[in-house]
């Protein structure tokens, strides 16, 4: 019997941008003392053929032959202590190197064959690391040198506009009375969660960008980062 998480309804792979792909998939978890079904996306960097997994989701069968055409998986990288439970999935279906900060808890049967250090290796060419220093749980964003700039975040950066098909109606009501469905917004959660300070927003305006892809919601593309500046400005008055 498969100790793996379960493979659970989501769409089709999409190239948003040139060697850069996103799915949309279905999460469900307990969060605040009760269930909650809601979607969660996973992105995909091609380079030389390669595959870099980001936000894991487990896709079904017809979903992972649809991934193998794309290129061979060879990098699992979690960005977020909020997600990971498809990482041992894919790091034993594809032999895959496992990328996550040093300080991250994996999950059971993983270890983390390199980790994310800014200014060290990173699992693609014209990658940066940007991690936040002040927060409760480990979270990190990484950013692509390419297309004037994308950033790759986990539940930091969301942009869930509204709910889609793969919400329970339930977790939608409870989501829209508490307002996670914002455009370039600050995952809700993971406020709660981990407590970011301001200081981690400032060092984070420091970077310049176009595009960027979130653990939830829409790819925000093309005028991101005014979005988010916005989003910081009003939260953290920075």
């Amino acid at each position: 019997m498969s100790t793996y998480f379960e493979a659970m309804p989501h769409g089709p792979i999409k190239e948003v941008l040139k060697d850069v792909f996103s799915v949309t998939g279905t999460m469900k978890n307990e969060f605040f003392g009760s269930m909650w079904q809601f979607n969660r996306n996973m992105t995909i960097v091609r380079e030389d053929g390669n595959l870099t997994i980001l936000n894991s989701v487990r896709l079904n069968d017809e979903g992972l032959a649809e991934l193998d055409r794309l290129g061979k998986v060879v990098n699992v990288v979690r960005l977020g202590d909020m997600h990971g439970v498809d990482d041992p999935f894919y790091v034993d279906r594809y032999k895959a190197t496992f990328w996550a900060l040093p300080n991250m808890k994996v999950q059971e049967g993983l270890h983390i064959d390199k980790p994310l250090v800014e200014g060290g290796e990173m699992p693609f060419k014209g990658c940066t690391l940007f991690e936040f220093k002040t927060v409760k749980r480990p979270e990190c964003i990484l950013r692509l040198d390419r297309e004037g700039g994308i950033l790759f975040a986990c539940d930091s950066l969301q942009n869930w506009v509204e709910p889609d098909e793969f919400f329970d109606e339930q977790t939608k009501a409870t989501m829209q009375k508490m307002e996670f469905f914002q455009t370039a917004n600050l995952g809700p959660a993971w406020m709660f969660e981990s407590q970011p300070q301001a200081s981690d927003f400032t060092r984070l305006k420091e970077l310049s960008f176009k595009h960027v892809f979130c653990g939830h919601g829409y790819p925000l593309l093309d005028n991101a980062q005014e979005l988010f500046h916005k989003r910081f400005k009003q939260v953290f008055d920075i």
